[in-house]
């Protein structure tokens, strides 16, 4: 009979998120795909609040992060949020109000539901946020433009300024950007953002998109807010790529860069830059008043400085664009963009492996969710670091996401050499007729390409998975956007790797609509949970699925995207939920991928706790929701046996092997 837990991990969710025990629960690990019932009535914030000011603030916020343009301004100071329990703030005109009745102080980023543990809280509600400021005046021309963007809202986001509804978006994890055409530029103004991460489909709207269920639903502001000033041009969608034909070799570098004029004439446009030493000329262009164009240059490296987990070399890169209206003698610098790169090839060998810099590429890697105890998913820089220092003591080259993480957190991967597995969310479990219906796929294509375009100069992205969890046995409707998603992909980013992960079944046999993917990525829970008439219940079979895998797609490279194990409390090796099980589950999986020399990569799930929804089991028979605990690591940075059985076995790993050396 197995026993109730006792131990400091139980005691820490009780105590902060109101859990109790439930009864174990179909895992969203497994191919249920179910989600609970919507909830009878939304939820308040638990996110404590403050008392509102009417404070009008001037932004001076530094960038938390380097890639960027120019002039970047971190709104920070205080914010004002209001709960929306009834969806009522539309028709009462919550966009326009002046007085502060009725909202609560806070700052962003902020989530507000840190803390919740009830099927409502999950279930998700709407909130409001304000901000009441003032532009920089030493900062500010007649004839200058502002951009304001933000990094994520979590889900549907509807913005306005100064009373007028500027624009709309969807999805969680990825930035966009609105141009703020009603600026007061000498007086107060008044930003607000409805955030609305309600699962449940609205009545009235016959189809909608909802957030992923494999975590927490966070709501809200989930990462910073810039604005940013445009004198005349703006740079955007910069690329810059680099490309090694051969190891040892010179490396080609290609810089693109879309120049916009807001002026009302025509600019004769200049862009010139500097990859590392080297300078970059894209010439001169002229640019009609409220066009665009794309300017590309290319330049030559000899001898480059590789990037890798090793040595983690870097370029700075530094493009400034000139302006010259009809009127002006000279050209004036009018606008600036600085991001750091790096030079490294990371292809699919011929016989199906991942090669980094000629070298065989076996990754250990963990997986993380943006949560923490005080804050939820609105991390600071300081969550991000702590993080980062705990993935690096396991010994892993290699990060997996469901989603595209903080860019801080990738500028932390490409300056310590950490791989990372960036993933959109929209696709988490999503349905053969899910797929099949257009609002789902263009948020899915969406998330491709704004994660493609954020994100494409960091070295460290090593794989663009467009889904996960889907039918492992793929239908039309997901052959079709397996191949869209990757051309999508392959457009945006020539050199990318495509991936994919899907859960493991030994029945699904070779799936030719795979084809389209570089890096297959299987989800392996052998021993864990049961699958479909128990087809994943005997830990043994994992070996023979494993080369079965191998002889499906010998030419595609293959990871474990995630294997694990919960636990919770002391108890017999045999019992699930045990410190003791999961130690040795850990242990036998590890031996299992390294008898595999052709295995490019293994990812435990997952390094750290986070919130899932409250009826969590995740296949132990004493849980202890809305806390996920197949994580080696607590939220609380305590750690359990297993991860000493996972450090010592990657830190004694070979992960990257120079070509012609022996197999180990």
């Amino acid at each position: 009979m197995p026993r109730r837990p006792s131990f400091p991990a139980f005691a820490i969710a009780l105590a902060l998120c109101g859990a109790a025990l439930a009864p174990t629960v179909a895992s969203a690990e497994e191919e249920t795909g179910a989600a609970p019932a919507p909830p009878t009535s939304p939820a308040a914030p638990t996110t404590p609040m403050t008392a509102p000011s009417s404070e009008v603030t001037v932004p001076a916020g530094a960038p938390l992060y380097l890639e960027g343009q120019d002039d970047r301004i971190l709104v920070d100071g205080p914010w004002l949020f209001r709960a929306d329990l009834e969806d009522a703030g539309v028709p009462q005109r919550f966009y326009s109000q002046s007085g502060v009745d009725g909202w609560s102080g806070t700052t962003a980023p902020m989530v507000w539901n840190v803390g919740g543990s009830t099927r409502e809280s999950y279930e998700g509600s709407i909130g409001w946020y304000r901000k009441d400021f003032r532009l920089p005046a030493s900062r500010t021309a007649r004839t200058d433009r502002w951009i304001v963007r933000f990094e994520a809202v979590n889900f549907r986001a509807t913005i306005w300024l100064n009373g007028r509804k500027l624009g709309e978006h969807i999805g969680g994890y990825t930035p966009f950007e609105l141009e703020l055409p009603n600026l007061n530029a000498k007086g107060v103004n008044r930003l607000v953002i409805r955030a609305d991460n309600r699962r449940a489909i609205p009545e009235g709207i016959v189809s909608q998109p909802i957030p992923a269920t494999g975590w927490w639903n966070y709501g809200g502001l989930q990462r910073e807010v810039y604005l940013r000033k445009v004198d005349r041009l703006d740079l955007t969608d910069v690329q810059v790529s680099p490309s090694l034909p051969k190891v040892g070799g010179s490396a080609t570098v290609t810089a693109n860069a879309t120049v916009t004029n807001y002026t009302r004439g025509n600019q004769l446009v200049t862009l010139r830059g500097r990859f590392g030493t080297q300078p970059l000329d894209f010439g001169e262009q002229v640019v009609a008043a409220g066009k665009s164009v794309t300017l590309t240059t290319r330049t030559i490296v000899r001898n480059p400085r590789l990037w890798s987990p090793a040595r983690p070399s870097l370029y700075r890169v530094r493009l400034v664009a000139g302006a010259q209206g009809a009127n002006e003698r000279r050209a004036t610098e009018v606008a600036g963009y600085t991001l750091e790169t790096g030079i490294r090839s990371l292809v699919v060998s011929g016989s199906g492996q991942l090669a980094l810099n000629g070298q065989t590429v076996r990754f250990r890697g963990v997986a993380i969710h943006e949560d923490t105890l005080a804050r939820g998913s609105a991390m600071n820089n300081a969550d991000r670091a702590s993080l980062m220092r705990l993935v690096r003591d396991s010994g892993s080259t290699l990060v997996r996401a469901h989603y595209p993480l903080h860019p801080s957190f990738q500028q932390l991967a490409d300056r310590q050499g950490m791989l990372l597995w960036s993933e959109i969310p929209s696709t988490y479990q999503l349905s053969e007729a899910d797929l099949g219906r257009a609002e789902f796929r263009k948020l899915a294509l969406q998330e491709v390409r704004e994660d493609l375009l954020a994100n494409r100069n960091h070295p460290s992205i090593a794989v663009w998975s467009v889904g996960n969890e889907m039918a492992s046995s793929p239908g039309r409707n997901q052959a079709s956007y397996l191949r869209t998603s990757a051309d999508l992909i392959r457009t945006l980013h020539p050199t990318a790797l495509v991936g994919l992960a899907f859960a493991g079944h030994p029945e699904s046999g070779c799936q030719a609509s795979y084809a389209p993917i570089d890096v297959l990525g299987m989800n392996d829970y052998f021993g864990w949970y049961t699958g479909v008439g128990g087809n994943i219940a005997d830990r043994d079979e994992l070996d023979p699925f494993l080369d079965q895998l191998r002889a499906c797609y010998p030419k595609q490279a293959i990871a474990v995207t995630e294997y694990g194990a919960e636990a919770n409390r002391d108890g017999p090796v045999e019992e699930k939920g045990t410190y003791e099980f999961q130690r040795e589950f850990v242990a036998y999986h590890l031996a299992a991928f390294a008898s595999k020399p052709w295995l490019s990569g293994s990812v435990y799930w997952a390094l750290q706790e986070f919130r899932i929804r409250n009826a969590w089991g995740g296949g132990n028979p004493w849980p202890t929701p809305p806390i996920h605990q197949k994580g080696l690591v607590r939220l609380d940075f305590t750690r359990k046996p297993a991860y000493d059985v996972l450090r010592t076995s990657y830190r004694a790993s070979r992960q990257y092997v120079p070509r012609g050396s022996a197999r180990r």
